[in-house]
């Protein structure tokens, strides 16, 4: 203190009131980092700030009379709450949010904030849970503040359900997603602009920790965010550690609620809490804010990763198959080219393929990514990979591609199943769900009568669309004699799920369409395949008569 008195003595005989206040200011803020002085450091002293808020070159806000000391104690991310925002704070009654709501109400007018307060009783801990309530209730009325609750039943609704499929939950998960579903009731109803939980550092070291132990991805240790812009959540004691609330709270004389459920450790995140991270902090007691700050990082490499994905994935990851001709033919799937996904950096290909399978609802986890980007790179023609949640990956002689549980009509015949077959009258449509394909067919001379005999044969008045069968026979256009089908589909390079499932048309005998190719037949017909996602565009393939 002597140096810091000496040092402002220094500056008042160096400095007249009629030099420049600009270098007065610039000299003090030297001798307050060289000694020491300043109100920030005397506060400091004092024990009103602490040591990790302390910075000789940060001066001391303006105070208003009518905010106190202790209400700026209590960091808020502001950068969260904009002037005239409707903001409801989720309201517990445990110390977090009894101190969010506390310190949001004190700076209300300063920020331009219109508060609402809002609990959730989840039919859980009996008279606590009631006695919790009731606490919330008279608090948001002791600051004038709107107060809405509402009841749901947790435990109910974290059973499974039959008849709607639904899968049995626990019940922290089902409390949660009642919670955040009677947050978006309220959100249209009241109406507001956004909700604030009061989620603090600790919590957030407790996301991350848990996460990591569960072999999260880069996005999963990105923890919980300080901003939901689907949810319009937001965390604005996201960056606050759960002993500065509980101090704060001390000096402002404001009880709290204490959930009993929170020492039970039977529960994974009260175990990270009171067993985990306690021992771990004993190895760096900056655990804590180690763990925040991975999550911060991992959040803005995440929004990043998402901007990559979105301008490469419709560039890299097509739809459909290829057609013959070139471009593609419309239908389920899609397909990455293998010589240009291996090209790209091993960090990419996984992102694209766990992109690729979100598509399909689909959450790879490392050990799957890994066999898929395996086979991409190191799998041949024909290979597959039957992975969770009916994906199916198989790897073609330029692609990879991905689909939901196809039907294969290898597997129908090893578990006897009966393959898809369709019969129809000429002229007729066949609308072929099972082979992807919708067809027309007709007689190719419609003045001839169908009594007549065409070459010494009766027309044929029925076609049956089925799967290629070992022995069938083709004859292509333009070619002399006949090819089986499965000589043709390995010159079309057709391998694996494509060609456990290729559908023919015969008709009086003989196979008179194949999808893919075109075919000299002598039965007359017109066959015009009839693309289903666009009425109005076909490709016509006739079998003509001799």
């Amino acid at each position: 203190m002597e140096q810091a008195f000496a040092g402002r003595a220094t500056f008042s005989k160096q400095f007249s009131p009629g030099k420049p206040t600009i270098l007065k200011l610039l000299v003090w803020q030297w001798n307050s980092l060289r000694l020491g002085a300043g109100p920030r450091f005397e506060e400091l002293k004092a024990g009103r700030i602490s040591a990790a808020r302390y910075h000789p070159l940060v001066p001391r806000l303006p105070r208003s009379k009518a905010i106190p000391d202790l209400v700026r104690d209590l960091p808020l991310d502001t950068s969260l709450l904009k002037p005239g925002m409707r903001l409801a704070v989720a309201l517990s009654g445990g110390a977090d949010s009894v101190a969010l709501l506390r310190a949001l109400a004190a700076r209300r007018a300063e920020l331009g904030l219109v508060l609402h307060a809002a609990h959730l009783h989840h039919g859980l801990r009996g008279e606590e849970a009631d006695g919790d309530l009731e606490f919330c209730r008279t608090l948001a009325a002791k600051l004038e503040i709107p107060f809405h609750e509402a009841r749901v039943g947790a435990a109910a609704a974290a059973r499974a359900d039959a008849e709607s499929g639904k899968p049995a939950e626990t019940i922290e998960e089902a409390a949660r997603r009642l919670r955040y579903s009677w947050f978006a009731q309220l959100l249209s109803k009241i109406p507001l602009d956004a909700v604030a939980t009061a989620h603090t550092l600790d919590d957030q070291a407790e996301t991350v920790l848990a996460k990591f132990l569960r072999g999260a991805w880069t996005e999963g240790l990105s923890g919980i965010h300080p901003r939901l812009e689907t949810a319009r959540v937001v965390r604005p004691l996201l960056d606050t550690r759960r002993s500065e609330i509980e101090a704060y709270l001390r000096e402002s004389g404001q009880d709290w609620r204490e959930d009993s459920s929170n020492r039970n450790v039977t529960f994974t995140r009260n175990r990270i809490r009171h067993e985990l991270l306690p021992q771990l902090a004993g190895w760096n007691p900056r655990l804590r804010e180690h763990l925040a700050q991975m999550a911060k990082l991992a959040h803005d490499e995440e929004a990043w990763w998402q901007a990559e994905l979105a301008r490469l994935a419709p560039q890299l990851i097509l739809p459909g198959r290829p057609a013959r001709g070139g471009g593609r033919a419309v239908g389920e799937g899609a397909a990455m080219d293998v010589g240009r996904l291996a090209a790209l950096a091993p960090a990419l290909q996984r992102r694209l393929l766990r992109h690729a399978a979100e598509q399909f609802g689909v959450a790879l986890d490392f050990v799957a990514t890994e066999a898929v980007r395996s086979l991409a790179l190191d799998g041949w023609a024909g290979q597959k990979l039957a992975l969770p949640q009916g994906l199916c990956v198989e790897r073609t002689a330029r692609e990879l591609r991905l689909s939901l549980a196809p039907v294969l009509a290898a597997e129908g015949k090893r578990s006897g199943a009966r393959e898809p077959q369709y019969t129809v009258a000429i002229p007729g449509m066949i609308d072929a769900l099972e082979f992807g394909v919708r067809l027309r067919v007709e007689h190719a001379r419609p003045e001839v009568n169908e009594n007549e005999l065409l070459g010494g044969t009766a027309l044929p008045q029925t076609a049956i669309l089925r799967n290629w069968k070992p022995g069938d026979r083709v004859r292509l256009r333009y070619s002399s004699g006949l090819r089986k089908v499965k000589e043709v589909l390995e010159r079309l390079h057709v391998t694996g799920t494509e060609r456990a499932v290729w559908p023919v048309l015969e008709a009086g005998g003989c196979i008179v369409w194949m999808k893919g190719v075109e075919l000299e037949g002598e039965c007359g017909l017109a066959i015009t395949v009839v693309d289903a996602a666009r009425e109005g565009s076909q490709a016509v393939f006739r079998n003509r008569p001799k």
